[in-house]
């Protein structure tokens, strides 16, 4: 049966009443979410997202959807409401809702800011970056009576050039650490101290020659953990991250990390079912491509070229996965910032290959490509990048087993559930599930039988 529509609760704010007002403008016009969306050339889970208040709106996008109801302008009015409550500076210090407010002074995505004051940056602004960001995405049990109480160490006074080392810092051991372990158990937990800290920093006057570089710190340090999160299944957790740290790429006019923090974005839609919305994501990384490194724009075509693949659409991926290796055959040692590390050939090869994994499910011409760039992933990936390597080893597996090779599929799978059962990782573990639904063709072969019960041993909590 269809589920419930879900109530919405239009006292919550005012764009939470904009959400419901949309739901009863098309209810009344007789629409379906999905043929709403065909009419703002959205999806139509987008559009239901919207309307339950998850996902956020723009002005343009308001003025479209009342043309598309044929409101009267009765939309665009009440969106001028959303704004003037985002905007109210007695709303700066408050919890925001799930999703950043466009009214939040910040440029739309795709437009960069520079900062041009003569002065230090007000605490207020940078307040309204952490209603969206990291202070929303703080797990609840931080308020709980057993965990110490933050603000234990003295914020400096203004923002000096060792608090940002110390930003940097953090990021570059959780995405170590990350790599290494997954999203999971200890990995999941140990950002907690590094999120408090910050998220206070931001309250911090800045002076003006560091206010980019504190938004590219803080940015990149919400990606990450954002990146850790959604390894976590941790996804509205991981959902405000990117988003938050994408936006303060923005404010930091930085092209190179909020190209990142879209890609993720992207593999997360992607990977949660909805792959038209990555599309969006990975489209939105790539404005004024000219302006990323050739790493930075093959990634983002290898999101397009994933979500395209789960779509069904088989020429625009290998279209998508040709553009990315013509692109990152141009890259040069030393170009990228610190972000970019992990992307390397094996990773490149790893991204293409899962690309390819999806479209050869369906079209055996394609099994050849998918396998080759799995292998080279797998015998490329250094110990540092140990869930990546587990991630293309189950693929090449599963697609092995699936394509009539149990013996070499086996072998495969044994060496990736060497490495799978040291990670926390809850991407590796579906990866796992589907890795034994393929080998239930074989389920009677002693060899099968044994993998399927490693398979079972990994899996079951």
């Amino acid at each position: 049966m269809p589920q419930k529509p879900k109530l919405l609760d239009h006292t919550e704010s005012a764009r939470a009443w904009w959400g419901v007002e949309l739901r009863n403008w098309r209810r009344a016009r007789g629409l379906s979410s999905a043929a709403l969306g065909v009419k703002v050339q959205l999806s139509g889970t987008m559009v239901e997202r919207i309307e339950k208040n998850e996902r956020t709106c723009t002005t343009e996008l308001a003025r479209r959807l009342d043309q598309a109801l044929d409101a009267g302008g009765a939309l665009i009015r009440l969106w001028e409401r959303v704004q003037a409550e985002a905007d109210s500076p007695r709303d700066a210090d408050k919890s925001a809702s799930p999703t950043p407010d466009p009214g939040s002074g910040t440029p739309a995505a795709g437009t960069l800011r520079r900062n041009t004051d003569d002065g230090s940056k007000p605490p207020v602004i940078r307040r309204r970056f952490l209603a969206g960001g990291l202070a929303a995405a703080a797990p609840a049990a931080l308020s709980g009576p057993d965990i110490p109480a933050a603000g234990t160490t003295p914020l400096p006074k203004s923002i000096r050039p060792q608090d940002i080392d110390q930003i940097r810092a953090a990021s570059t051991a959780l995405a170590q650490w990350d790599n290494l372990y997954g999203g999971g158990g200890m990995v999941r937990e140990a950002f907690i101290g590094h999120l408090r800290w910050a998220n206070d920093l931001l309250t911090v006057p800045c002076p003006v020659h560091l206010h980019n570089t504190l938004f590219t710190a803080v940015g990149q340090l919400a990606i990450t953990m954002g990146a850790s999160a959604f390894d976590a299944y941790d996804h509205p957790t991981a959902t405000r991250l990117l988003s938050f740290g994408t936006r303060c790429a923005e404010e930091a006019a930085n092209w190179h990390l909020r190209a990142v923090g879209c890609n993720w974005q992207a593999r997360q839609a992607i990977w949660t079912g909805t792959p038209d919305e990555g599309l969006t994501h990975a489209e939105q990384g790539l404005v004024r491509a000219e302006r990323l490194t050739p790493r930075e724009q093959a990634m983002l075509h290898n999101a397009r070229a994933r979500a395209h693949a789960k779509m069904g659409h088989h020429q625009e991926a290998l279209t998508a996965i040709a553009t990315s290796d013509e692109i990152f055959s141009y890259a040069r040692p030393g170009e990228d910032g610190p972000w970019m590390t992990y992307y390397d050939h094996a990773q490149h090869h790893g991204d293409t290959g899962h690309a390819a994994f999806d479209l050869a499910l369906t079209n055996p011409r394609t099994v050849r490509t998918a396998a080759q760039r799995l292998h080279t992933a797998v015998q490329h990936h250094t110990d540092s990048y140990l869930r990546s390597r587990a991630l293309s080893g189950t693929k090449l597996a599963t697609l092995l087993m699936t394509t009539g090779d149990p013996h070499h599929a086996t072998a495969t799978a044994h060496r990736a559930l060497d490495e799978a059962g040291r990670l926390r990782s809850q991407r590796a573990l579906d990866d796992l599930r589907a890795l034994g639904r393929s080998t239930h063709p074989y389920r009677h072969h002693p060899d099968i039988t044994e993998l399927r019960h490693r398979i079972t041993t990994l899996i079951t909590p």
